[in-house]
C-alpha cells in the first residue's frame, strides 16, 4: 500500500511487524553462521557442503571448473570458517540455515494439560452416575467433556503460520 499524498509505502504496524520479524530471523542465521565457524567439520557436514555445490552446478551459477576449486577447498577445510569461502557469492548453504520449529506442538501439550485437568471431574461425574446421582453426574461430567471437546478442536485448527503457506 502507497500514502495516497506522498507516493511511498506505508509503513503500518503489519509491514513494521513484518520487517522487524525477517530482520531477526536474518539475524539468527547470521549469528548462528558467527557462532559455527571456529568449529571443526564432520565428515557429514563437508558432505552437505559439497552436494550444495553439486546442487549449485546443477542450476548453472558454477562451471566444471569453479565447481573442482570448490570442492576443492571444501575438501581441504577444517573448520566452517574454513569452508566460507567455497561459497563466496553463492547462496549460503542448508548447513547454516536454522532449522524452522514445527508450528502447533505446544497446542498438543496443552491439549493433554488440559485433559489431565478434566479426568478427575469426569471420573467423579462416573462415580455419580454408578450410585444413581444422575444430575451431580451431568454437573461434573459434560462440562469436563465440553472442556475436553474444545480444546481438542483449538489443538488441531491450523495455525496462522500454516494457513498462510
Amino acid at each position: 500500500m502507497t500514502d495516497r499524498y506522498k507516493g511511498r509505502p506505508r509503513a503500518d504496524l503489519a509491514n513494521l511487524a513484518g520487517m522487524a520479524a525477517a530482520a531477526g530471523q536474518e539475524a539468527r542465521a547470521v549469528a548462528a553462521r558467527r557462532r559455527m565457524q571456529p568449529l571443526r567439520l564432520t565428515d557429514e557436514e563437508r558432505h552437505l557442503a559439497i552436494d550444495e555445490l553439486s546442487e549449485q552446478f546443477a542450476i548453472g551459477r558454477l562451471d566444471e571448473v569453479e565447481l573442482h576449486r570448490r570442492v576443492d577447498i571444501a575438501n581441504e577445510a577444517v573448520t566452517h570458517a574454513d569452508l566460507q569461502p567455497a561459497f563466496h557469492g553463492l547462496p549460503q548453504p542448508a548447513l547454516y540455515t536454522p532449522t524452522p520449529r514445527q508450528p502447533g506442538r505446544w497446542r498438543w501439550a496443552a491439549f493433554i494439560g488440559a485433559v489431565w485437568l478434566a479426568l478427575p471431574f469426569f471420573l467423579t461425574g462416573l462415580v455419580f452416575l454408578v450410585f444413581g446421582r444422575e444430575i451431580a453426574a451431568a454437573v461434573f461430567a459434560v462440562p469436563a467433556l465440553a472442556w475436553t471437546a474444545v480444546i481438542w478442536r483449538w489443538a488441531k485448527a491450523p495455525t496462522r503460520r500454516s494457513r498462510r503457506s
